[in-house]
């Protein structure tokens, strides 16, 4: 396992299991985990009060103090002492929705009335004409995650319906589907508040995402897609917390509760960089996620925004 693997998984499993939201880590300790995804002998670090194996952690982590400091000493490689630093929060619980229904399309509904009604972020529900929750085909077998909606969306109740929403609708429609045969959501389902005035959007704030997180944890649950496929780095950073940028990470398939991952670029960043080339980068990440639920590709899909 790389380097890069091996300081991914650990993170991930502090993120879920232990609650914990940012980890800074050295060189030395990474070239530790390093170590330790190449099976050289090398343990995980211990946690106060979460133990020092994935095992012993994944036990449901109690809303108590703040998280102590991680100690990563044992992994410093013979460097010397080079301690991670830990920004300290209380451990997130993963909140569950009850949800009622017997077929798919009845609990989506349940959901969404839910969350119609959803006052966890006073904020945004005083400055939101409408909760956005979500749209397409309950036994779809892609899902399409952005980051929250805009002001069109907003007004019109359904997630990318805007003029990003418009070309993802083309490269849904180019993948051999139909926008109604996948489904669409957002990590938040509120707009994020603006100013009176303010034109744009701005980015959900972590605190936000972690919020309404458990309304997406219910729909892919309910849905069970077979893969994901994450549009921007906001929309990652939403499931998996920090774990780097978009560009580095696009173009691999990641995991998230079991369900394979695809992060691309946000269908707006291809508005504001409409070049062939990295329009190709998307469309190289939406074929493998064709090839992983069996579309057929063609040889004039193959060809897509190929230097002619």
């Amino acid at each position: 396992m790389e380097t890069l693997d091996a300081l991914r998984h650990y993170v991930r499993f502090l993120r879920e299991q232990a609650g914990v939201r940012e980890v800074r880590l050295s060189p030395a300790a990474v070239r530790g985990l390093a170590l330790m995804g190449a099976g050289q002998g090398t343990s995980l670090p211990k946690v106060a009060g979460v133990g020092s194996t994935p095992e012993v952690g994944a036990r449901r982590v109690e809303n108590r103090a703040p998280f102590p400091v991680l100690d990563v000493s044992r992994l410093n490689s013979g460097v010397g002492p080079t301690p991670a630093t830990l920004k300290t929060s209380a451990p997130r619980i993963e909140e569950t929705i009850p949800v009622a229904g017997s077929t798919k399309a009845e609990k989506l509904a349940h959901l969404a009335a839910r969350a119609s009604i959803c006052q966890k972020c006073p904020h945004l529900a005083a400055r939101r004409t409408q909760v956005v929750f979500g749209v397409g085909d309950p036994e779809a077998r892609i899902l399409f995650v952005g980051e929250a909606p805009g002001e069109d969306e907003d007004r019109q109740g359904e997630p990318f319906v805007g003029r990003a929403g418009q070309l993802l609708t083309k490269m849904i429609v180019a993948m051999g589907v139909e926008r109604a045969q996948v489904y669409i959501a957002n990590i938040l389902k509120c707009r994020p508040d603006m100013p009176p005035g303010s034109p744009g959007n701005r980015k959900p704030t972590g605190e936000e995402m972690d919020t309404c997180l458990p309304y997406l944890r219910a729909q892919i649950d309910v849905i069970q897609p077979q893969v994901m496929v994450a549009l921007g780095g906001t929309a990652v950073e939403g499931l998996l917390g920090p774990v780097g940028g978009i560009t580095k990470l696009r173009g691999k398939f990641l995991e998230y509760r079991g369900i394979p991952l695809m992060p691309t670029f946000h269908p707006s960043y291809l508005l504001r960089n409409a070049s062939h080339t990295e329009k190709r980068k998307v469309w190289e990440d939406l074929m493998q996620v064709m090839e992983r639920v069996g579309l057929p590709i063609s040889e004039k899909q193959r060809g897509f925004f190929l230097a002619k």
